[in-house]
C-alpha cells in the first residue's frame, strides 16, 4: 500500500491526470445524469434538478438520463417555483412516475421535503455549508438526511438518501456535490456553491470507480462502504490535495467507457 505512506506512483499519477483530461469535457455532459441540472441557470432550479437526477441514478445509465429528463418535464419551466407552490393538484401529476424503486409517492414526498429545506433551512447549500468539517461533507449528508425527512414522510422514502453514519458510501450524493462544488474551466461540474471546496468533496464511489481504483492500488477495501469511500478519499487526495474529485472522471471513464 505505497500511498499509504504519502507518496503515488508518478507514472500512475500521470496517467490518472491524462484520463481526467480525455473524460471532463463538454462531451461527457450530453449522456450524464448532469446533463439534466444543465438545463438551467438559477441556482435554486440546477439544485432542484441536480438532486432529482442524482436520487434516482441508479441502473442503466441512459434510462437514468431519460427519466430524469422525464421528471423536470413533469416540473414545468422553473423546478424552483413548482417546489415552492405546488398544491394537492400539482402533486397529482407526478404519481405515475417511475424509476425502478422510485416512484410516484417517493416523488411527491421529495417535492414537500424540497419545499421545507428552502422555506425553513435557508436551502440546500445552507445545510450543507453549516454541517460540513474542514476535510469532509460526510457529516452534512447525514444532517441533509435528518433535514429532509423531519416532516411527515412515507417511511419507504427514506431509503432513496443514503446515510454516511449508517455506513454507506453515499455515492449519489456525492456525486451531487461534486456537481454543485466543483467547477474548472472545461464547463462540466457547475460549480454553483461557494461557500464550499472542492477539497472537501468526497468521490462517487460505486462499483465501477471502486473496481477500477482497487486495480490502481487506491482502494483495498472489498465492500464499497463508507469506510472505502474514506479509504479512497486518503489516495486522491494525496493524488491532488485541492480538487480529488476530479479523478473520478478517470475512474468512471476507465470503468464504463473503456472497461479496464
Amino acid at each position: 500500500m505505497e500511498w499509504r505512506k504519502n507518496s503515488i506512483d508518478s507514472e500512475l499519477k500521470a496517467f490518472l491526470d491524462e484520463k481526467v483530461t480525455q473524460y471532463n469535457t463538454p462531451n461527457f455532459i450530453e449522456n450524464d445524469p448532469i446533463s439534466i441540472p444543465h438545463r438551467y441557470s438559477l441556482k435554486e432550479d440546477i439544485e432542484i434538478a441536480g438532486f432529482l437526477a442524482a436520487s434516482i441514478s441508479w441502473g442503466n445509465r441512459k434510462v437514468i438520463v431519460q427519466n430524469g429528463h422525464r421528471m423536470l418535464d413533469l416540473l414545468g419551466e422553473s423546478p424552483f417555483d413548482y417546489v415552492m407552490s405546488a398544491n394537492t393538484t400539482d402533486l397529482k401529476r407526478l404519481e405515475n412516475f417511475v424509476h425502478r424503486t422510485f416512484n410516484g409517492e417517493d416523488f411527491s414526498f421529495f417535492i414537500k421535503g424540497l419545499k421545507n429545506i428552502y422555506s425553513n433551512h435557508n436551502g440546500i447549500e445552507s445545510i450543507f455549508y453549516k454541517n460540513s468539517t474542514t476535510d469532509s461533507l460526510q457529516p452534512a449528508i447525514s444532517e441533509f438526511k435528518k433535514k429532509f425527512f423531519e416532516i411527515s414522510h412515507p417511511e419507504r422514502t427514506c431509503k432513496h438518501i443514503s446515510d454516511p453514519e449508517r455506513g454507506s458510501a453515499a455515492k449519489r450524493i456525492n456525486m451531487m456535490l461534486r456537481w454543485f462544488v466543483r467547477y474548472d474551466k472545461n464547463g462540466v461540474d457547475l460549480g454553483i456553491w461557494k461557500t464550499l471546496k472542492p477539497s472537501q468533496l468526497s468521490c462517487p464511489l460505486d462499483i465501477h470507480s471502486g473496481n477500477i481504483a482497487r486495480k490502481f492500488g487506491l482502494l483495498y477495501r472489498k465492500q464499497n462502504d463508507a469506510m472505502a469511500l474514506k479509504e479512497l478519499d486518503y489516495a486522491l487526495r494525496i493524488l491532488d490535495i485541492n480538487d480529488p474529485v476530479k479523478y473520478d472522471f478517470a475512474l468512471f471513464g476507465l470503468g464504463i467507457f473503456e472497461k479496464f
